[in-house]
């Protein structure tokens, strides 16, 4: 497993590259994977990562792209909209050769059309901005500050908005709030796994059984 940086461009930033986790030989089935969003990328990774290595032994390659902004992207995340994301996404797509795609939780807003798709455990995206606003007005009232939800909603349409240590803009933001993902992908939901969600935990961590779980759902899907 490689982190290799492929072209990215974007219409309104010219010229770039980003960076993608890929497992590649060559083989005939090629699944992208569209990360989860924000924390919950970070709390999924491991998992991710897990479930590449089990794809990569039943003879199925890999590709895991950063959405623009986040992780070791050179671009800012106060740029990006849901069409920079989208596009993103279906460049990659289109440079990894991808036969199909698997979409994690908020990311199934960003996933590629017009290829065999699983969204796991999709999320709504409004559902992903109310909790990192909780998120931010608890810690501000254990700061000795009070911020209602109502006015940093209402800023971060104005202006955009700082959730969890990520620097949203209102594009995205408003984006996030109505984006609809695409009705035709099958779903896995996480009770076909077994346990709770990865992205419910503090920490960022890692469950092999759930791993062999969704691998096996997904090799089972590709035909491998």
């Amino acid at each position: 497993m490689t982190p290799l940086l492929w072209p990215c461009p974007q219409a309104h930033l010219g010229a770039g590259e980003e960076y993608a986790l890929v497992c590649d030989r060559g083989r005939a089935r090629r699944l992208l994977i569209v990360p989860a969003l924000f924390d919950e990328a970070n709390r999924l990774r491991r998992f991710t990562v897990e479930v590449m290595r089990r794809l990569d032994r039943a003879g199925v390659d890999t590709f895991l792209p950063d959405f623009p902004g986040t992780n070791e992207s050179p671009r800012n995340l106060c740029d990006q909209d849901a069409d920079s994301w989208r596009a993103a996404m279906t460049l990659a797509a289109e440079h990894f050769g991808a036969t199909h795609v698997l979409a994690l939780r908020g990311g199934r807003l960003f996933a590629p059309v017009g290829l065999p798709s699983w969204h796991y455990a999709p999320v709504k995206g409004a559902s992903i901005l109310r909790s990192m606003v909780r998120a931010r007005v608890l810690a501000s009232r254990e700061a000795g500050r009070e911020e209602a939800r109502e006015i940093l909603t209402e800023m971060a349409h104005r202006e955009g908005v700082v959730l969890a240590g990520y620097s949203l803009g209102a594009a995205l933001f408003g984006d996030l709030e109505t984006r609809e993902p695409d009705p035709s992908a099958a779903m896995i939901a996480q009770d076909q796994l077994g346990g709770s969600g990865l992205w419910l935990r503090a920490e960022p961590d890692e469950d092999a059984a759930q791993a062999d779980a969704l691998a096996a759902l997904l090799i089972a899907g590709l035909g491998a």
